[in-house]
């Protein structure tokens, strides 16, 4: 609203709420980093779990800080962002999650002490993007080779990813896992791996401990035998594929068939039960003894399968019919009149089995599968959740050393070397730009620091010792969380792919730039039919912002 000659005029619609300059940046700097805090207590093999209860009483315990912010109803614009940034670093790099939020959150800590000596943002802004330009350069100059048969190498990468969360007793185990899986279903491509992560089937049944945990190098559907006469285990099944339904079809359009006696209709129910015996018979012909079927199959015709001995399972889904096409070699045929012996898959075993009071398809024992599934089992729903995430982030990790063939030093090391190696860019660059570099180089230190303040160590004398005995014996000394002492991360098989801290420098980087650019929030007020339920209204955005 402004004055003009005495008369007001009114330009934004009465309950919108706004911010300008300073104001605005702090609240919005104020917001990311409450976020950050929020995750930050889960950092690290000693980090804590948060229990988030959704408006329908469902529970979640999970560090895993994707997941903790996807849960979290955030209404803050500015907090948003920082739940993007998670997602981020959870679809490009697998692990991280907390880490990234965690920089973002630091980074917009030490802008603001920056903004307090009147530094213009234009100015930090730019310090900050050229850190992490340097930061990226930093970080490969760092990295180190590794092949993908080096398996004693991803075994430590996955199990890095794994410390930490409720599945870590059994990390070895899981880790092990996670690295046959991922070496199972990676596919050459000239010199370098191509691993597409959807080809690993987790699937999750409750009961037993995590030690049942189990790959199946094929795949498990959680369906049953369609039909009580028919065997319910094949061994050296042939499988045919099909995403028709084994019906009588409807036609296309509207139609009428008038019958007028019952000769006539006796010979229609005939022609139908023929029509059903063929498909079958073209099935059994093509030398099947295990089908899958996408759509549904008629009674009769599971009685006609049942009487050739063949096991048939039927509205599987399209993703399942997928995974084992890739895992047996069968070709998905769309009708029932072309299949042929050429478009069966093989497996050693095809079997009925009963698992946590439920039946369940497994297909084993496939020849070189692209597709396997790893039954996830646990105590509890949420145990199985927990490892579930953790088998997640392990699989994402190898599958990046695969693809990338690079790695670092974890346990904070990387980001002691980037913090020493950006404080001496800053003298090279000088001027005001210089103070923002140093305040990038401090804020990556919030890493390490938390790793030893989650672990109950004292922040500041651990930093101090590990910073000193890191310029002394190189860029792989990091924390040892378990001792409190500083220790070679590499020697000790605590180590991240690269993409991990890249793409956590380079999320966090720019959302923080994102949020310092903003100098003015206007924010409508909330719509009538809220207001009336108590919720929304101008007071209610408004303190969303505070």
């Amino acid at each position: 609203m402004a004055q003009l000659a005495g008369q007001p005029v009114v330009i934004l619609p009465e309950g919108t709420q706004r911010y300008v300059g300073k104001d605005a940046q702090r609240l919005n700097i104020l917001a990311a980093r409450i976020i950050a805090e929020t995750v930050r207590t889960t950092l690290g093999p000693k980090g804590m779990d948060k229990m988030l209860v959704d408006s329908l009483g469902d529970i979640v315990i999970t560090n895993d800080g994707a997941t903790i912010l996807d849960e979290m109803d955030i209404q803050h614009p500015a907090a948003k962002m920082m739940v993007e940034i998670a997602k981020t670093q959870d679809k490009e790099a697998g692990d991280g999650t907390t880490t990234a939020v965690v920089i973002a959150g630091e980074l917009l800590k030490k802008a603001e002490e920056l903004l307090d000596q009147n530094i213009h943002p234009s100015i930090i802004i730019k310090g900050y993007t050229m850190a992490a330009e340097k930061a990226q350069k930093i970080l490969d100059n760092m990295a180190k080779k590794v092949t993908p048969d080096d398996e004693k190498t991803l075994k430590n990468i996955a199990m890095t990813a794994i410390t930490g969360k409720t599945a870590e007793e059994e990390k070895e185990y899981l880790a092990k896992i996670a690295v046959e899986a991922v070496k199972q279903v990676a596919e050459k491509d000239g010199e370098t791996y191509r691993v597409d992560i959807d080809n690993i089937k987790l699937e999750k049944k409750e009961g037993g401990s995590i030690r049942d945990t189990k790959l199946i190098r094929g795949v498990v559907v959680d369906k049953e035998v369609v039909h009580p006469g028919m065997p319910k285990r094949v061994k050296n099944a042939r499988i045919a594929l099909i995403n028709e339904a084994l019906e009588v079809k409807e036609t296309e359009t509207d139609a009428e068939i008038r019958i007028t006696s019952p000769d006539q209709l006796q010979a229609f129910l005939e022609q139908e039960e023929r029509m059903l015996r063929e498909m079958v018979e073209k099935i059994k012909d093509a030398g099947a003894n295990v089908l899958f079927v996408q759509k549904g199959i008629d009674d009769l015709a599971q009685h006609y399968l049942a009487k050739y001995g063949i096991l048939a399972v039927r509205r599987v889904k399209k993703s399942d019919m997928e995974k084992l096409a890739k895992a047996t070699g069968a070709k998905i045929v769309t009708n029932v009149r072309d299949l042929t012996s050429d478009d069966l898959g093989e497996a050693e075993l095809v079997e009925e089995r009963k698992v946590a009071g439920e039946n369940m398809i497994f297909v084993e024992g496939c020849k070189n599968p692209k597709a396997v599934t790893i039954l996830i089992r646990g105590g509890t729903e949420h145990v199985i959740d927990e490892v579930e995430r953790a088998l997640e982030d392990a699989i994402k990790v190898t599958k990046d050393v695969m693809e990338d063939g690079a790695i670092l030093p974890a346990g904070g090391a990387s980001e002691i070397e980037l913090a020493i190696r950006l404080d001496e860019y800053a003298k090279e660059v000088g001027g005001k730009e210089a103070l923002a570099i140093e305040a990038f180089a401090e804020a990556i230190k919030v890493i390490p620091k938390t790793l030893a303040e989650n672990a109950g160590l004292d922040p500041i004398e651990v930093l101090v010792k590990v910073v000193s005995e890191h310029k002394e014996k190189g860029p792989n000394v990091g924390i040892d969380v378990f001792e409190g002492e500083p220790a070679d991360m590499m020697e000790r098989g605590v180590i991240a792919p690269l993409r991990v801290p890249k793409q956590a420098i380079k999320s966090a980087s720019e959302a923080a730039i994102m949020i310092l650019r903003i100098d003015d929030v206007i924010a409508a007020s909330k719509p009538e039919k809220e207001n009336e339920g108590g919720r929304g209204g101008s007071e209610n955005f408004g303190s969303d912002f505070e």
